[in-house]
């Protein structure tokens, strides 16, 4: 051992504190080890090493391909690993590359970033696209690969990612896209309710089926048949002729939004569909029919996806970031329910209901939150999930002996596995929680960087070219402390405006006033209109009319206290209209009669408000904000 690696343990040793497992799965030894071992179908299974529940039986997992009857071995239960960008945002497409040895992932900001299929790390990322990427899908050849975005736009791409066309296919955003059998075509669906069939050579629209009365939410082209299928907004599931755009039939199964549609790629004779209606169905081509209803979600159901080797084997995601996992020949009744036949079983089928199946498997918290796309690896030992909490997610059974996953977060939550010691939030994981906590606050203090608001115009709210900012202030506020009470048709020193007010910069209002073109004068901020009233003896008095003097106050009503000893109304400055009207004393929002001398005539003033600096000071005197940003 070199001198540069040892460490401070004994004898020059690195000491390890904790054995450093590398979220990783190579599958092989396992693969040789089938290879070695098997044979063709028609033999019959080979007898492999049975497993048993310890960790020196790994070796001998077998992938799904070696064990294509037993499905129950199969179920992704363990989390593997969570893969994120630097720049973070929803996950709306994950897909496999056609060999397997990395996952694609769309993102809403357009991007593509690829990840490693063994170790789960980054590889490399591009802008594929200038809007959100809504559905990605490789041709049966694996030498194409068609993408479609948020504008309408589908691209197609080489293996090596080289981008070669864009046609604009919708003006409304594609949901889903499929190839052909003979990848010679392929179809896409669109928010203006129409789906469409392109030629792929020519980037070339030759079919338009229109037949759904909503958006059309997803779509599939059967495995081998020339046969599409279709969900909706309107709740209707169509099949279509692609030779001719003909509808076949309407399925009525779902009461909302159809979300997904799949055709089963293994026999190609079950359709699997999902709705936010919180439930999927299972539809038998030959029969037309539902064949299976699978509840368990609480929330609605966005996606799902087939096992690509088990033809039994179903996996759901929900709104509420929760995964299902169906065998369909298993019930997995709750407990207190009754077992049904399938209708496969049933004496009548037509007549026959849905057989209802329930989860075999749930992982309550696979993802925070909305699951938005699910993808199997092509040997069906690893699901990778995207969803909208920006997190890429990798999935795979558990290894021998293990089970300690039935109390990890992703199965109980966060909240308990803390509690029973079996998650324990990392020194990284720590300091970018602190970091959202401090953004969420730094939000929560908005009102410190509020835009000044603007003077506007009594009575003249929200017109354009009637309001006028106001500066900023060093105190903070958006009035700078303590301002004097605005007279009507009065400067801040005391002289009239000539014109008009300030705001309209000398010009007058774009449409006629009354009295004489001038504007009334706009009431104070405290006055009580119905003790106004009263004081007139339950009635305002008019305006004066259009021509009189400019200047004079209305004559004050019966018994209006003071009202005897009207001071003069003050003379017109030469070039001016007049003098505003004096307020008669006790006027409301005025000082009384009996204010000192510097008071009356003078204008209010006010206690100066707290500025935002000491408002926050008080804050962090309480104990909140304590930590600087």
């Amino acid at each position: 051992m070199d001198q540069g690696d040892q460490g401070a343990g004994h004898e020059g040793f690195i000491k390890r504190t904790r054995l450093s497992r590398r979220p990783a799965t190579d599958y092989s030894a396992n693969m040789a080890q089938f290879v070695h071992n098997r044979r063709p179908q028609y033999k019959g299974t080979m007898g492999f090493e049975m497993e048993r529940p310890s960790a020196s039986y790994v070796i001998d997992m077998l992938l799904p391909p070696a064990r294509r009857g037993n499905a129950v071995d199969s179920v992704p239960a363990r989390h593997l690993h969570s893969s994120l960008n630097k720049m973070r945002h929803p996950v709306n497409v994950v897909k496999w590359t056609p060999e397997g040895r990395r996952l694609l992932t769309g993102s809403t900001s357009g991007e593509f970033t690829l990840w490693n299929g063994t170790a789960f790390n980054f590889e490399t990322i591009m802008q594929a696209h200038d809007s959100a990427v809504r559905a990605v899908a490789y041709s049966h050849s694996n030498d194409w690969l068609i993408s479609a975005e948020q504008a309408g736009i589908v691209k197609y791409w080489q293996p090596n990612f080289n981008n070669v066309k864009s046609l604009q296919a919708h003006n409304d955003p594609v949901r889903d896209l499929a190839f052909a059998p003979t990848d010679t075509k392929f179809v896409t669906a669109a928010d203006d309710a129409h789906l469409k069939i392109f030629d792929f050579a020519g980037g070339v629209e030759e079919l338009v089926l229109e037949g759904h009365q909503w958006d059309a939410k997803c779509v599939d082209w059967h495995p081998t048949k020339g046969l599409l299928v279709s969900g909706s907004k309107d709740h209707q599931i169509k099949l279509w002729d692609p030779r001719n755009g003909r509808c076949l039939t309407t399925l009525h199964g779902h009461k909302n939004t159809v979300s997904k549609t799949l055709f089963e790629p293994t026999n190609g004779v079950l359709l699997a569909s999902c709705a936010r209606d919180s439930t999927a169905r299972v539809f038998d081509i030959r029969m037309m029919r539902d064949v299976f209803l699978l509840r368990g979600h609480e929330k609605d159901i966005s996606t799902l996806a087939w096992h690509p080797i088990h033809s039994n084997f179903l996996t759901t995601g929900g709104a509420d970031g929760a995964m299902h996992h169906y065998l369909l020949d298993e019930q997995n009744l709750p407990a207190g329910s009754a077992p049904t036949l399938s209708p496969y079983d049933a004496p009548e089928n037509s007549d026959a209901p849905a057989q209802t199946i329930y989860p075999a498997h749930r992982v309550t918290y696979a993802h925070d939150f909305a699951i938005w796309s699910l993808d199997w690896h092509p040997l069906g030992h690893i699901l990778a999930s995207g969803s909208n909490d920006r997190a890429t997610r990798f999935w795979s059974r558990p290894r021998p002996g293990d089970n300690t996953y039935k109390d990890d977060r992703w199965h109980i939550g966060q909240t308990a596995a803390e509690a029973q010691g079996t998650w324990k939030r990392t020194t990284d994981r720590t300091a970018r929680d602190e970091e959202e906590e401090l953004e969420d606050e730094a939000d929560g203090l908005v009102d410190q960087q509020m835009p000044a608001r603007q003077n506007m115009l009594p009575g003249l709210a929200g017109l354009p070219g009637i309001s006028a900012p106001r500066p900023a202030f060093p105190d903070g506020t958006s009035t700078g402390g303590a301002q004097p009470l605005p007279m009507p048709g009065m400067a801040s020193n005391g002289l009239p405006f000539p014109g008009g007010p300030p705001m309209l910069g000398g010009q007058g209002l774009p449409f006629s006033l009354p009295h004489g073109g001038a504007p009334p004068p706009p009431l104070p901020g405290n006055m009580d209109m119905e003790k106004l009233k009263q004081m007139f003896g339950g009635q305002l008095p008019p305006m004066p009319p259009p021509g009189a003097q400019q200047g004079f106050p209305p004559p004050p009503p019966p018994g209006f206290p003071g009202g005897q000893g009207l001071p003069p109304p003050p003379m017109p400055f030469p070039g001016f209209a007049g003098a505003p009207p004096i307020p008669p004393p006790g006027f409301p929002g005025f000082p009384p009669g009996n204010a000192p001398q510097d008071l009356q005539g003078q204008n209010r003033r006010r206690a100066p408000l707290p500025s935002q600096s000491e408002s926050l000071q008080e804050e962090i005197r309480r104990g909140k904000y304590p930590r600087a940003r």
